[in-house]
């Protein structure tokens, strides 16, 4: 299987090179030429294995030239060892016949980047090899919130990569602040933007296409690679836990062979959902996707209209990590539905860096409105989410869970759709103390580590282990730039 990029067709290259260099030369997202179905009957025979055998069976199916027990190896070094809470890794619980909930933050980072972030770095190292590279890798991350600490975690102390991640100065929680400044690790660091996540994210895409810089760096033994989500080897992981909640509803008797599954996420930069869009392409019988969107609705206004305008207002909001308006991953899909045509795709993203702003041709709107419908919500009503989910099921979810909460209601009362339907749940509620106290009734709830040990007090439920055992920890990374300066920041991190 080939990968092209979403902005040049002819442009292929190996799975193993579109993991290793992350974005394209052209600016481009590697997607492959083409998705793999699953077999008639393999949702049934994934149904009994477990979430790391479901691993290896979905990413072999995209991974050429890796072999099922490399893949196993990586799988039980990424999900095994005692590095998620839970031996389901990602569990679904069932709060009503029609609702469940996939808890994606039982890893080492309390959030769904772990995911991915625990795998890449297997899938990277060997893809540096394959490709014959001998030159240090250094990931770039821009970060909204939880990719950051993922990423650090991940690749901390792996030889032959260097990570640097930059994050928008007061547009984190505390919490995320502190994971991502005590990160320990040899070859790792941590750097705030002075501006949003977009300015972060803006300035490492245009590190990326620097010719000079990318010259200067070959000359001192490094390549730039990325380890957010415009890296295949991010997507791909994700992939495999919607196949795996699926089969779980079937083992559990929730679902019959064949039956439907809206699948509801709340998403900024669009990979998460995306994800779900390419399992619905494997084959899984997932319906609906519902794209959940905090105060920043850029994706829920585009997916209803067709425009994609990130002109307006950015909102701090009490979900972070969707605080974004240029939500790159977007980009994979449009590919898909204009049938690959990289002309087409290549001239949205430039209407975008020039004016902001795109429009899709009414067939590419009516292709995204066939799989996706689209919710937003602000903070007060995803508190009152919080609120509700607890004291009617005393089920407890973080902001960027009940922005999803909230936006399934409004579905479900906008249409009347009763398909049983997946809450992708994507942190832990303690890393977003505050927010989730204020959502139980907490006037004046404590910030930072006061939070966690308030929270568990006020709900009876002990914090995750990695975010209790922040309190004491080395700030290690005070670092503050603007965005026109990050590539010296880059320099620096080689010296």
């Amino acid at each position: 299987m080939y990968y092209v990029s979403t902005r040049d067709r002819l442009g292929k290259t190996t799975v193993s090179g579109a993991i290793a260099y992350g974005l394209a030369p052209d600016g481009g997202l590697y997607t492959p030429e083409a998705v793999p179905s699953l077999a008639g009957n393999a949702l049934n025979t994934l149904k009994d294995m477990t979430y790391q055998q479901r691993a290896v069976y979905v990413m072999n199916m995209f991974l050429d030239g890796y072999s099922a027990s490399e893949l196993s190896g990586f799988c039980a070094k990424a999900y095994g060892g005692g590095k998620f809470d839970d031996p389901a890794v990602a569990p679904v619980r069932t709060l009503d016949d029609r609702t469940h909930v996939l808890e994606l933050w039982h890893g080492p980072t309390c959030a769904f980047k772990d995911m991915a972030l625990q795998m890449l770095p297997h899938l990277l190292t060997s893809a540096l090899k394959k490709e014959g590279e001998t030159k240090t890798a250094c990931i770039l991350v821009a970060t909204s919130g939880d990719t950051g600490k993922g990423a650090l975690e991940g690749f901390k102390d792996v030889p032959g990569t260097r990570i640097l991640v930059f994050y928008p100065k007061d547009g984190v929680s505390e919490v995320q602040q502190l994971q991502m400044t005590t990160q320990e690790g040899s070859n790792v660091g941590v750097c705030s933007v002075v501006g949003n996540f977009d300015d972060a994210q803006t300035g490492v895409k245009t590190i990326f296409s620097d010719p000079a810089l990318r010259s200067e760096l070959a000359e001192r033994g490094a390549f730039l690679s990325s380890a957010n989500s415009i890296n295949w080897g991010r997507v791909l992981p994700q992939i495999v836990y919607y196949v795996s909640a699926y089969c779980d509803l079937l083992k559990s008797g929730a679902l019959e062979k064949g039956d439907k599954l809206n699948v509801c996420v709340p998403t900024g930069n669009f990979g998460n959902i995306l994800a779900a869009y390419y399992a619905k392409q494997m084959g899984v019988p997932i319906g609906r996707l519902i794209c959940a969107s905090n105060r920043n609705n850029v994706l829920t206004e585009f997916i209803e209209t067709g425009v994609y305008d990130k002109n307006r207002t950015f909102y701090n909001t009490t979900s972070p990590s969707m605080d974004i308006l240029i939500s790159s991953n977007l980009e994979r899909l449009l590919h898909a539905c204009t049938y690959g045509d990289a002309e087409q795709v290549k001239g949205y993203m430039e209407k975008l860096a020039r004016t902001g702003k795109y429009e899709v041709e009414e067939s590419v709107k009516h292709r995204i409105g066939r799989d996706f419908s689209a919710a937003c919500c602000d903070d007060e009503k995803a508190k009152a989410a919080i609120g509700r989910l607890w004291r009617e099921k005393r089920y407890l979810i973080d902001p960027h869970t009940a922005v999803a909460v909230d936006a399934l209601e409004q579905y479900r009362s906008k249409t009347g759709d009763e398909t049983p339907t997946l809450v992708v749940s994507t942190a832990s509620p303690f890393k977003f103390c505050p927010a989730v106290m204020e959502g139980l009734g907490e006037k004046e709830p404590p910030q930072g580590l006061k939070g966690i040990e308030r929270l568990s007090q006020l709900t009876g439920i002990p914090a995750p282990a990695p975010l209790a055992g922040l309190a004491g920890k080395e700030i290690r990374f005070t670092g503050v730039t603007e965005k026109e300066n990050m590539p010296q920041i880059v320099r620096e991190m080689l010296n």
